[in-house]
């Protein structure tokens, strides 16, 4: 059953769900008042009872019918209610134009003094049901007093119930179609907007068009995805855009060396199989460009395959608590290696953050190769780290401040630098180093000329207790 109604598509089950739940109410409010009418109906046929006395004439006539000896009764109702005389042994004696009822032991205990009164159900002669009160009551007002029960039938508190219980199954069935008719309505009118959606996921999985969007009027749920999901093709529209300009940046980057590569490759082969020999320094200068070639070809490769990690594949790698300053270290004495001509000058204080070192240790490696490329011959580089602020400072050309808010694209690479090695993406994973180590990174002109790379980490001069992960 469950099963078959997850299968029924959403509108129809909203409509069942309301129809059902209608239903339900409306029962639950017929039962309850068909209850309470019937308590209230029986409440007062007991009062009416209880406030009606025998007519005198009624027990005379009662007393005399029983003196005559056989009584004759009449079948159908002929006065308002039924009395009757019941004595101690269980007779009775019926009044004219009355209809005989039934003797029960609690009328035998009213008649015995046992009990003042007796309020009860019971059934005439003919099986018709009926409602008795009997009590003792004086023949005369000076007389003795006997056991009169006055009854009244039934028969109207049920027809009264029949007549109400058909109305409000009558009420409750015309309830539950209208109910089954505003759910459909409801449910129609309700999941518009997620038809909508619908429509539009579908539009999006069949032809790719992410620039799709769709009204998000208003502040409920639905219009909170409708938001969300315009948020999620903009955002995918974003990133494949990006992708498109990272294989179109990458293609162009690698065009370069590769043409420059090819060039001197063919020039080598044609060299053998024309027998012509290339002059001993030129054949060194095209092996040693062929080298930097390829150099430059692993460096750009490396360096788009770590910009290509998507951030959960960062979130993902182990991280650790690294001192700052032994990584700076380290980068920086690969730095003397590739600029021996130039003067360092360092200043490491202690600083401990949580990030994943050999990412960490690649960033600051750009940041000094940098500092090293721009250096003219002889120059200074500063390195100072102080309170989790780490300063990397040249003094080269420095750079313009039109062209500070590019240096962290990706490919971006200034005017003046385009003849140096390098890919333009150096920049671009330092950037995204330190964001995912949750620190900031800016580039500002350096007092007295050249660059100042600012990177700041949060962290501690001494290391926690116990490492994290």
């Amino acid at each position: 059953m469950v099963r078959r109604f997850r299968r029924l598509p959403l509108r129809s089950r909203l409509a069942l769900l309301v129809a059902t739940a209608v239903a339900v109410a409306v029962a639950a409010v017929a039962v309850v008042a068909w209850v309470l009418v019937r308590a209230q109906l029986n409440d007062e046929l007991n009062t009416s009872l209880k406030n009606v006395s025998a007519p005198a004439q009624a027990i005379s006539d009662a007393l005399r019918q029983c003196e005559s000896g056989p009584q004759i009764h009449v079948t159908e109702k002929q006065s308002f209610a039924y009395t009757q005389i019941v004595g101690p042994d269980g007779s009775r004696c019926v009044a004219r134009f009355n209809v005989p009822v039934k003797v029960t032991s609690l009328d035998v205990a009213v008649a015995n003094g046992q009990r003042e009164s007796a309020l009860h159900d019971s059934v005439t002669d003919n099986g018709q049901p009926v409602r008795v009160h009997t009590t003792t009551q004086k023949v005369t007002p000076d007389g003795p007093s006997v056991a009169v029960s006055v009854s009244r039938p039934l028969d109207e508190i049920d027809t009264s119930l029949n007549r109400l219980a058909l109305l409000l199954t009558a009420l409750a069935g015309l309830g539950v179609l209208g109910a089954g008719a505003a759910g459909l309505w409801v449910a129609r009118a309700g999941l518009q907007p997620v038809d909508r959606l619908t429509e539009a996921v579908e539009h999006v999985a069949r032809t790719e068009d992410l620039t799709v969007r769709i009204p998000s009027d208003g502040d409920d749920e639905i219009a909170r995805l409708s938001r969300s999901f315009n948020a999620m093709t903009a955002a995918l529209a974003s990133s494949r855009d990006r992708q498109a300009r990272l294989i179109a940046d990458a293609g162009h980057e690698l065009r370069t060396p590769l043409t420059s590569l090819r060039t001197n490759i063919d020039l080598l082969v044609r060299s053998e199989r024309t027998g012509r020999a290339i002059p001993p320094a030129d054949r060194r200068a095209l092996l040693e460009s062929v080298r930097a070639q390829m150099a430059e070809l692993a460096s750009l490769i490396g360096d788009l395959q770590e910009l290509s990690r998507p951030d959960a594949a960062h979130g993902g790698q182990q991280l650790s608590i690294v001192g700052l300053h032994e990584v700076t270290a380290t980068a920086l004495g690969r730095a003397r290696l590739r600029g021996p001509e130039l003067t360092f000058v360092e200043d490491l204080a202690p600083w401990y953050v949580r990030a994943e070192p050999a990412a960490l240790e690649r960033a600051l490696v750009n940041v000094m190769d940098n500092a090293v490329k721009f250096s003219p011959p002889g120059a200074t580089v500063e390195v100072r780290l102080r309170n989790g602020e780490l300063t990397v400072r040249d003094h080269g050309p420095g750079i313009p401040a039109e062209e500070l808010p590019h240096v962290f694209e990706r490919f971006w690479r200034s005017p003046s630098a385009r003849a140096l090695p390098g890919s333009g993406l150096g920049l671009s994973i330092v950037a995204r180093t330190v964001q995912q180590a949750g620190g900031q990174v800016r580039l500002e002109p350096a007092v007295g000329g050249g660059t100042a790379v600012v990177i700041k980490l949060p962290g501690a001069v001494t290391p926690p207790p116990t490492s994290l992960s």
